[in-house]
């Protein structure tokens, strides 16, 4: 006992008190940076594949996933098995990035699941963060190329950390903070329904990607040639947005021309969650170095980089962390990824995106205030609009991030849980386990409806009844 609170390390046993007392006492012990609880205010005491439970034993069907690091859902059997298997094989649980044959086991697996099966790449043990792993890659790129520059894109995701953050697009964390990592040339990125040209369609990827060549070649333009090009093939945060084939196919083709090194931040798209192994397969492109967590742990905290060994140019320990040899998560990481690959999920995950998409289109038929269903495989955005205001030249209605965050709380208190990105926060983001059932993609969709009906939305037929 404790003066405070009864510690309970047994999360089935703790189906007791409620959600208000606990958000209260973290309100006191955390600090103010907290996010999620304040979006999504529950005290889990227990969760298993899609459904998490809380302590006053309500449900939730889980679209967030970890942010989709639980590719196989909550305390999948085979991963928690694999956790027994470590802890009772006297393997160490901390090791630095000394070697173990599972460590062996888990790299092979790994690298074979890289483009060419691997054989050209490398893998990087970094902190078990990705912000910590794009660090890594920052880092190396300029290591390789003696120079310093670095290319990013609007509306880009890729860590909290220094330099990660100076090459993520979201303004607000950057808003109190002074000299950020210096050479950082922004980009617009393509996006599906608000082409940053203002031009959109097929015409606005070529304008985009003339764009993009001009600025490389032009030596007027007024930026040092980059050590590197750093992107996401889906951007998640910046509101599920897929970059078109052939212009992830022309930055590619660009970047080897000039010497420039690719950097795909595959760490939540990656590992079948778009329908492809990696995000970056739907264009058939071959990055020089990969950036990947989340899901590559099973769960757990691990990072790693892939690298092109021609760019492997660290000296021993320039890059170090200390929790780089996470054993756990490795165990979690080879059950995951066999799972994943042994089944064939990335095609099932690809069959269940598109039916997903056509029945979210038939949503958005009778609510307006769905301006566009965007994504690939169960890496979807619902971006919402306010459909009673003027559309500006290209058909598009202004971002309602206010309806958004209702859409949110209302989805909550109906069962569902699911997050939010974009600009002004306006599009709805789905993250959900892999194994996702047939079924339970059903009752996400019941749950959506009756968050829009909650939320006050009226639908085409009733304001023409």
């Amino acid at each position: 006992m404790t003066d405070k609170v009864r510690i309970d390390t047994l999360g089935a046993n703790s189906l007791n008190g409620n959600n208000e007392a606990y958000l209260a006492r973290q309100a006191e012990y955390e600090s103010n940076v907290r996010s999620y609880p304040r979006k999504l205010p529950l005290a889990i005491a227990k969760a298993e594949g899609v459904w998490i439970t809380d302590v006053e034993n309500n449900h939730y069907l889980d679209c967030l996933a970890g942010a989709g690091t639980l590719a196989l859902g909550h305390n999948h059997p085979d991963v928690l098995q694999s956790i027994q298997n470590v802890l009772t094989s006297g393997l160490p649980l901390h090791t630095l990035d000394l070697t173990t044959p599972l460590k062996d086991q888990f790299s092979a697996y790994l690298l074979s699941l890289l483009p060419g099966q691997g054989k050209e790449y490398c893998l990087q043990f970094t902190g078990p963060s990705g912000a910590d792993a794009v660090e890594a890659a920052l880092k190396l790129a300029k290591k390789v190329t003696g120079r310093s520059g670095i290319i990013s894109f609007s509306g880009a995701y890729h860590g909290m950390t220094h330099g990660a953050l100076s090459v993520t697009g979201n303004l607000s964390p950057k808003e109190a903070i002074n000299g950020m990592m210096p050479e950082v040339q922004f980009m617009p990125y393509p996006h599906q329904y608000r082409c940053p040209l203002g031009i959109g369609g097929e015409a606005g990827v070529k304008a985009l990607t003339y764009y993009f060549e001009n600025l490389i070649n032009d030596v007027e333009s007024g930026v040092r040639k980059p050590a590197a090009v750093i992107l996401e093939a889906v951007q998640g945060e910046g509101g599920v947005n897929p970059a078109p084939v052939e212009w992830l196919q022309r930055i590619r083709k660009v970047t080897q021309e000039h010497g420039i090194l690719l950097i795909l931040d595959e760490v939540q798209a990656g590992f079948a969650r778009t329908g492809k192994f990696f995000a970056f397969e739907h264009a058939g492109i071959e990055p020089d170095i990969i950036v990947m967590s989340k899901a590559v742990g099973g769960g757990l905290p691990l990072a790693v980089l892939g690298i092109k060994k021609t760019f492997d140019a660290w000296e021993p320990g320039h890059h170090t962390g200390t929790f780089r040899g996470n054993q756990l998560a490795m165990a979690t990481g080879l059950k995951t990824l066999q799972l994943l690959k042994d089944n064939d999920v990335a095609s099932k995950v690809a069959a269940q995106g598109e039916w997903l998409k056509g029945k979210l289109g038939e949503l958005q038929l009778r609510y307006p205030v769905i301006g566009q269903v965007r994504g690939l495989g169960l890496m979807i955005g619902i971006e919402i609009v306010k459909p009673n205001e003027p559309q500006d030249h290209m058909g598009c209605y202004p971002a309602d991030g206010e309806l958004s965050a209702l859409l949110q709380k209302k989805c909550f208190e109906a069962g569902l849980i699911l997050e939010r990105g974009g600009r002004h926060g306006s599009v709805l983001r789905l993250l959900p386990s892999l194994l996702i059932t047939h079924e339970e993609l059903g009752i996400f969709l019941s749950k959506f409806e009756q968050a829009l009906v909650g939320a006050g939305v009226k639908s085409v037929s009733m304001e023409y009844a």
